[in-house]
Parts: structure tokens; sequence; C-alpha cells
């Protein structure tokens, strides 16, 4: 509706004599207990109409219905103008833009953008707070597509440090040569299960340390397991083959355990980087920033970065024996993939518990001169909390993703089979449907939520097929399915008689879906595209109720346009939930 616009620039220079910029013609969508589709806010105007409000905006609108053909009626409530909008515009945007098999489709903006997500560590299994962050950053980075971004999607593995070296210490002593194949475990699994070992072992000697009379601190220090590992780890940084040798082969099983639960989610990386390549960087960084005088060295050789001028502290960025430390690697790591990729943009996706992390990082890369520094983001998350016992763990302290992930297909199958509507699907059809379904309900859950906020995932009840659900708005979609398929349905734009109330609803609706896109991406945030989604389901669902015979209706003009209703939405439904990472399936 931007034509609201230039028309409403008219009226103000016609009326006041007076020139307006675009953006003082705020135009919103009109509250629901009013009557119209668009309402101009008038209180910037009273400024150059030197009026009240309600006078100004009785007067453009008077102006507006005179001059302007598509704008049939106005109302005004304090200083807000509602404009009603002819029928047949809409009809016309229908008909022209949005039935247009490029409808939502934005073309390439030119500019590339980097997503960093997952970012696990080698010691253990995904759980519960990598299924937010995978879905999080696979939803963004199909965002920013959509929008018109070139995507880079990355992953960086944390593979090497002290709780690795604990999993591989508990292998080697109790191990007995276990591996996946023999002990019947993914690798990730079998990895973790020797990282608890290690943790229950390691308990084991602080506890007789302690009542030996050294305190906790001294006992987690001098406990003979720990320091094992930490003399394993400075083999592993010397390149002892033995530890060398016995990482890698740990690592393979880790990885290979990864890429079960990344295919099951349904995401996917275009590069990974590992830490094991990656953590003897930003050491040049940091001798640059010394030469700039942004970093200065202490007397024991320690170099820090004061930032206590901009409401920070002061940062080590190498310790006195030369050795990084996170934010070190951190600064060559991003120096790195810009190098790599010279991208206009890098998004960070990691929990909030290292937004001040992140906050140094940045603040650092902008002091040292990088120009890119200023595309940087992070987008910071809250945590995942289950309901109290509706879901054990392997290890005992999280949720397991792959156990997750199992959960939520056998709720699918056992809700859908309560339906009973898929008697006459073929097996292979029932389990694949069942998987759609349980994923779809997992990542709609997760992803229908502002990523900062903490949210309580509940998984009996993301798997409803009424509510805000993806099951809802997935059986929504196979509903449509089954009616094109029924009506034998082919696109052609018409224009009838009339149009109900909620078909215009529909239209005004469907309408927006370039724009949702476009607020969601720019916010990072593909909980506002869910949610529109799941609205437009809605909508569709009291549009049915309302205009329930289609089917039985004659071959005309409304039936034709009422179908196109449905066609639409069912496009809609279908490319907006795969940016989600959710399939729609063609019947339930």
């Amino acid at each position: 509706m931007n034509f609201i616009i230039t028309e409403a620039q008219k009226a103000i220079f016609e009326l006041y004599k007076e020139e307006v910029a675009e953006g003082v013609i705020n135009i919103q969508e009109t509250r629901k207990e009013f009557e119209g589709q668009a309402t101009i806010v008038v209180f910037p105007i009273t400024k150059i109409s030197k009026k009240s409000p309600e006078q100004t905006a009785t007067e453009i609108g008077e102006y507006l219905v005179t001059h302007v053909q598509n704008i049939t009626r106005f109302n005004v409530v304090k200083g807000f103008l509602n404009l009603s909008i002819a029928e047949s515009y809409f009809l016309n945007q229908f008909n022209e833009e949005v039935l247009s098999p490029d409808f939502g489709v934005y073309p390439s903006n030119g500019k590339k953008v980097m997503v960093e997500y997952s970012s696990p560590n080698t010691n253990k299994p995904l759980h519960l707070g990598h299924v937010r962050n995978n879905l999080l950053g696979y939803s963004v980075s199909e965002l920013l597509k959509a929008y018109g971004y070139d995507v880079v999607k990355v992953n960086l593995v944390n593979d090497r440090g002290i709780h690795i070296c604990k999993s591989m210490l508990a292998w080697q002593k109790w191990g007995n040569g276990e591996t996946p194949e023999s002990a019947g475990l993914k690798g990730d699994h079998l990895v973790g299960k020797y990282y608890v070992i290690f943790d229950k072992e390691y308990k084991k000697e602080i506890d007789v340390l302690k009542s030996e009379g050294q305190t906790e601190e001294e006992a987690k220090k001098n406990a003979p397991l720990i320091k094992e590992a930490q003399q394993m780890l400075v083999k592993w940084e010397q390149g002892d083959e033995e530890v060398v040798s016995l990482w890698k082969t740990m690592n393979e099983w880790v990885y290979a355990g990864f890429n079960v639960t990344y295919k099951n989610l349904g995401v996917d990386f275009d590069k990974f980087y590992y830490e094991s390549n990656t953590y003897l960087l930003g050491k040049g960084t940091v001798e640059e920033g010394l030469a700039k005088g942004v970093f200065f060295k202490k007397e024991d050789g320690s170099v820090w970065i004061d930032l206590t001028e901009d409401g920070l502290d002061q940062k080590l960025v190498l310790r006195a024996d030369g050795t990084s430390v996170y934010i070190t690697q951190d600064l060559g790591t991003a120096e790195m993939k810009h190098d790599d990729f010279n991208m206009d943009e890098s998004i960070y996706v990691v929990g909030n518990e290292q937004d001040y992390h992140f906050k140094v990082l940045f603040l650092i890369l902008e002091k040292l001169g990088k120009s890119w520094a200023k595309g940087l983001y992070h987008l910071s998350y809250g945590m995942v909390d289950l309901p109290n016992g509706k879901m054990k763990s392997r290890e005992g302290t999280v949720v397991d993703a792959d156990e997750l992930i199992e959960s939520m297909v056998a709720t699918a199958r056992e809700k859908t089979e309560e339906l009973g509507k898929t008697s006459d699907f073929a097996e292979e059809d029932k389990e694949a449907l069942y998987k759609n379904i349980g994923l779809g309900a997992l990542k709609y859950f997760l992803l229908k939520v502002e990523p900062k906020k903490r949210l309580l995932f509940n998984p009996a009840e993301s798997i409803d097929f009424q509510g805000n659900t993806g099951p809802f708005i997935q059986y929504t979609h196979a509903r449509i399915k089954s009616l094109l398929a029924k009506a034998n349905y082919g696109v052609t734009a018409t224009k009838p008689s009339e149009i109900l109330p909620v078909e215009l609803e529909m239209i005004l609706l469907l309408a927006k879906y370039p724009a949702e896109i476009a607020i969601a991406a720019k916010a990072y945030s593909p909980a506002s595209l869910a949610n529109y989604l799941y609205e437009l389901a809605k909508l569709f669902n009291k549009f049915y109720h309302e205009v329930p015979h289609i089917l039985k209706m004659e071959e005309g003009a409304e039936k034709q346009f009422r179908l196109n209703l449905c066609k639409k939405t069912a496009d809609i439904i279908n490319s907006g939930m795969l940016i989600l990472g959710i399939i729609s399936p063609e019947r339930m």
C-alpha cells in the first residue's frame, strides 16, 4: 500500500502548501476494532497543519476520499486516520503479485553473511542446548538466504583441551579397547561415557584427599587423575605420537556420531573449523595490537587491553608464558574467517552466558582498526528447560539430543495413530510422516520463542494438532493439499463478483509474507515468521469453516478464486516452514 504515502504527501502539499519527506508519513495496519485497513498517524503532521490532530486527520481523510480512487472511506480516532481501501485494489494485488510464482522471493542483495553455529565439544554428545543452537543457526541462515544474502554456514568444533583429554585418559584406563562397533553405541555416546567415568573417578580421588585433610580446592588440583590429564594435554601440544593417534581416533568416533545427529536434525554446514587448527592463532594479532598501542605489557610479560573507559574491565590477551587465552584464539579465528570468505556480516550463534566475551571480542577488533568488525553480531539465546521428570537422559545430567529426537518421533507416532488417519499409508511413508511431525513439533516449539528468551520445552505440549504448534500448521498444509488434489486445481487469476470479509482477511495476511521475511531476517529471529505462519494457518481454518463446500461449488470465478486462496496459503506455509527447517507433509 505504498501508494498511500505518495497520495498523503500530495494531500499535505495541497492542504498546507508544504512538501514532506516519506519518512514523516507513518502508516500502520488498522487495529481490528476499527474500520479500515491502513492507518496514518497524524501527530507528526500537526507541526505542518498547525491544527489539532482530529482536524488534521479529517481534512487529509476528506482529500484522499475525494481524490484517490482506491480510498473509499475514512474515520478518525484521535490522531489516527483510518482508511478503507477498495476491495478491487486488494483483488488486483492478489492476482498480479501474490499469485506470482516469484512472490516472496527476494533477489540477491550482493552481500555475504557467515553464520557460525553448533560449536560442539568432542568429549560428549549433543544435548538439548545444542539442539536450540543448531535449529536457530540453521533457520537464521535460511532466513537470510530467503532475504537475498549469500550465506556461509560454519561450525567451529572445540576438539582440543583438558576436557578432551579427560575422555581419552578414562578410555585408556578403563576402556579395554572398546569401540563404537563393539559397544553398539554411537561414537559420541561412547566418548561421552568415558567423560562421565573420568568425572566419577576424579570425584572419588577428591573425596580421599579431602578425608586426608586437604581443602576442596587443594584436592581438585592434587588428584592424580587431573594431573595425568594435564600431562596428556602437554604431550598432545608437543605432538606425542601415541596421544595424537588416540585423539584422532576418538575424535573420528565423535564426528561420525555428530553427523548422524546433524542429519536427523536436518542441519548442515559449508565449512568446519577446528580449534586444534586455530588455538595458536591470534598471537600475530597481539603483536599487531602492541605495535599500535592498543594492548600493553605488564611487568610479568603478560599482555592486556584496558577497556575500563568503555565500561568493561582490563582483559588478558596473552599469558606471561606466551600461551594463548580464549580471546586470543577468537581474535585470530575471526581474522582467518574473514580472510577465507571476505563476508559483509558474521553472526555468532552462542548462548547468553557468553554475552560479555563477545562484547570484549568485537570491541578489541574495532580498536585494532578492523573495518569488518562493524559487521560482527552475537546472536545470543537463552537456556532451554524441561519440566522435571518428562525425559530421562543417557548421561544422567543433560537431555541428550538423539534421545530427544527418538522421543519426539515416538510421541508423534503414538498421537497420530490415535487419530487413525494413517491406516492406508505404506509403512515407509508412516515412518517418514512420524519423523516429520515429531521434528516439526520440536523445531517449531523452539523457534517460535524469541531467541533471547529462556524457554520451557514441554514435549507433550509441542505435539498437538491444535493451537500454536508445528503439527497444527503441518496438518493445515496437508488439508489444503488434499482439497486441491480433489479439485484437480490449476492456477488461473479470477475476479469474483464479491469478496467475503474472511477472504479479504486472507488476501491481506497472504500479502504480508515478503514483509514478514524481511522483519524476521533483519532481527535474526525466526520467531516472528513462525508466529505469522500460525496466524495464517489459523485464519485458513476460519475461512474453511465459513466457506466449507468449495469442492461442491459450480465451476466459475468464485470457486477458482477460493481455490487460489487455498493454493497460495499452502505455498506460503510450505516455503515458510522450510525456512524453519520443517517439512510440511502432503498427507497426514
